[in-house]
């Protein structure tokens, strides 16, 4: 008869469920990269079995329900135990203490698992990261940037996104008016309000730009937590002082499920942080057809065609921000064009098919090892 441990991970057909990769997400607060896995596991599930270990996500409680015998939520203990009847288990990891875990399992535990961790950072990692890369069985570099930084490199493969979740309104200029906002457009900037993001670099060039352009709006979605409201706080007051009270939108956190109304509703979509590990926000609005003005930070150089599907400018820079916006906002027909050819650009260049496929691959040979 089977272990009571066995029984647990049954899959539908009776078998016991032997994923190839187990996937880790073991952050309560969900990030940027949580999106990232959020939206990926569905499609890897396709390609892989997959055991998902940690927080909720809409993403991964979706599939498994859909698609139980391809994709697995677990606790850590039974992921760390599982069978893998003479198999190697990839466990595939994107985060330090993660990479730690799964360093662990192998070496001192002794579980079958092969590491792959995938790396997004563009600058030299610290000594101690460094030391656990280079434990890694494999790295998956996310630009070619990353990859130069770090030893073990598989394979280079970028985020992409679901252009069929990521997609244009109907009808944007309807999608704004529905909100009861003032303007006719809306100017949006995602993520924490913080410094590191930019919200000030934003929030200068808004100051410049929205007196002389009345018909837009700046819409920030995102969470301001304690310790930032004293960088917010004066950027708040000279919002008022200037009369802009009623045409700068924060809406605070925005469930991911959310968002991607909200850049269909948008006609521009802003992403300029002082340093960006890859950022997906950029292909985001490009699939909901908003044209992208962004820092040259993260991978954004490699997703926006200057000229064509937006602009890129310095990071920190709210004078060369402002520049790059006010054509935009003086000619909402030109927003219109660069966002029909980013939306072009995000199904041909960035599809999350072809990050899943290129994911996939990398497993079945570490598996093989």
């Amino acid at each position: 008869m089977p272990s009571a441990h066995d029984q647990r991970n049954q899959a539908a057909d009776g078998s016991a469920f032997e994923p190839d990769v187990v996937v880790t997400c073991l952050k309560r607060r969900f990030t940027g990269v949580s999106g990232t896995i959020n939206a990926l596991l569905p499609w890897l599930s396709g390609e892989l079995r997959v055991a998902y270990v940690g927080e909720d996500l809409p993403g991964a409680e979706l599939a498994a329900r859909s698609n139980p015998d391809r994709l697995r939520r677990m606790g850590l203990w039974r992921a760390i135990w599982l069978r893998n009847h003479g198999r190697k288990i990839v466990w595939h990891v994107r985060r330090n203490h993660e990479l730690l875990l799964a360093v662990v399992l192998r070496d001192l535990l002794r579980r079958p698992i092969r590491v792959l961790f995938t790396s997004a950072a563009i600058r030299r990692h610290s000594l101690l990261p460094r030391l656990l890369i280079a434990r890694a069985d494999a790295v998956i570099g996310t630009t070619e940037q990353a990859s130069a930084l770090v030893p073990r490199v598989v394979a280079t493969i970028g985020h992409g996104v679901d252009t069929d979740r990521f997609r244009p309104a109907a009808d944007r200029d309807a999608a704004w008016r529905a909100m009861g906002l003032p303007g006719r457009h809306g100017i949006l900037i995602s993520g924490r309000l913080r410094r590191e993001k930019g919200t000030h670099v934003f929030l200068e060039a808004m100051l410049e730009l929205l007196p002389k352009h009345p018909e837009w709006t700046a819409v920030l979605a995102g969470l301001c937590k304690p310790e930032d409201e004293a960088f917010l706080a004066p950027l708040r007051d000279a919002i008022d002082r200037a009369g802009l009270r009623d045409r700068v939108i924060f809406l605070g956190p925005v469930d991911a499920e959310d968002m991607p109304a909200w850049y269909a509703r948008c006609l521009v979509t802003v992403a300029c942080p002082l340093y960006e590990g890859y950022g997906l926000t950029v292909i985001e609005a490009m699939a909901c057809r908003a044209a992208v003005v962004a820092s040259r930070a993260g991978a954004f150089e490699s997703m926006v065609d200057e000229g064509r599907t937006g602009s890129l400018v310095p990071p920190g820079d709210a004078a060369a921000l402002a520049a790059a916006l006010e054509p935009l906002l003086a000619d909402a027909g030109r927003a219109r064009a660069m966002g029909e050819a980013g939306r072009a650009r995000a199904i041909e260049r960035f599809s999350i098919t072809s990050e899943s496929r290129g994911i996939a691959e990398v497993v079945r040979g570490l598996g093989k090892a």
